[in-house]
């Protein structure tokens, strides 16, 4: 038994949960990397975009593949941000506003997208038209992506983010080497509760950000079926 582990009793737990808890953080960002990839998808095939697909990098930090993600859902804001510019530049006032109308019927939106679409691509099909106004209509989406943005900033800004994806299967001496870094054994209690922390925030704004995404993904493919 490590000297540690005789002069901190709890800590043999407090290891388990720390493990544990990077486990759940882990988990947490890789359903985060397959929704936004789903999203990138559908911009890429429905609204013209070139985005490119990211993958989780298990030889990387968890600081890295923060900022990866970061980096895509920025580059997504911006492409809503174009289509509500090309809009506001091909649309009258009236029918411009008429896109954030609350009482406006969605079909009519729709139509009206498609519209501006068909000036821009030449063509243009309802589906394309629909995730339009989906995104730029969805005040939960933008929220959720900017908690998100911030959380996973701060994540990254952490003693969380320098630690390895690639720790699991490890001996557990090693895990817990990978995850303290030079933080004492005796301080395994502020650790755990600082992945607590960052945890259950992140947890919660990463199921609003997949629910949101998939909520536009589940449209797109009950339109072309």
């Amino acid at each position: 038994m490590a000297l540690s582990d005789l002069l901190y009793p709890d800590n043999p737990k407090r290891k388990q949960e720390l493990i544990h808890l990077h486990q759940e953080l882990l988990d947490s960002m890789s359903a985060n990397f397959h929704a936004t990839n789903e999203l990138v998808g559908v911009l890429n095939k429905h609204l013209g975009c070139t985005i490119t697909p990211i993958k989780m990098r298990e030889s990387s930090t968890v600081k890295e593949n923060c900022d990866m993600i970061i980096q895509v859902i920025s580059e997504i804001q911006h492409q809503v941000q174009k289509i509500d510019s090309d809009m506001k530049e091909k649309l009258e006032p009236v029918l411009y506003q008429k896109l954030y109308d609350v009482k406006e019927p969605e079909l009519e939106k729709i139509a009206i997208a498609q519209r501006v679409f068909s000036i821009i691509f030449g063509e243009a099909t309802s589906t394309a038209a629909m995730v339009a106004i989906k995104l730029l209509g969805s005040n939960f989406l933008t929220l959720t992506v900017s908690t998100l943005i911030s959380l996973l900033a701060q994540i990254g800004a952490s003693v969380l983010g320098g630690v390895s994806i690639t720790i699991i299967g490890l001996g557990l001496e090693m895990i817990l080497h990978a995850i303290l870094g030079a933080v004492e054994r005796s301080q395994l209690l502020t650790a755990v509760r600082s992945y607590e922390k960052h945890l259950a925030e992140f947890k919660a704004a990463s199921e609003k950000y997949q629910c949101a995404i998939h909520e536009v993904t589940s449209l797109v493919r009950q339109q072309v079926q």
